[in-house]
């Protein structure tokens, strides 16, 4: 008898198979996920940095750290469109 998990996972696979990845796109997520981790943090250095020298300010502290997380997701969300295309690809 299949658990709760083993028929979920079934139904899954039927409507949505695993995607067998390549050895280049494989390399290409990799150089993708290094790439924005270095956008990322360049990035966060740049604003904290900034915060450091606004630190008795606390409205423009606020306005860097919002920028920062603003930042950050607009540049996880390129990432993740860019791997989707290269997931996406036929290699």
């Amino acid at each position: 008898m299949k658990s709760a998990y083993e028929l979920a996972m079934e139904r899954l696979n039927k409507s949505a198979p695993t995607v067998k990845l390549n050895a280049r796109q494989k390399e290409e997520l990799a150089e993708l996920d290094t790439k924005y981790a270095a956008l990322i943090a360049g990035r966060e250095i740049a604003l904290k940095s900034e915060i450091a020298k606004v630190a008795d300010d606390s409205d423009k502290v606020e306005a860097l750290r919002e920028q920062l997380a603003t930042e950050r997701k607009k540049l996880q969300s390129e990432l993740e469109d860019k791997k989707e295309r290269v997931r996406q690809s036929k290699g």
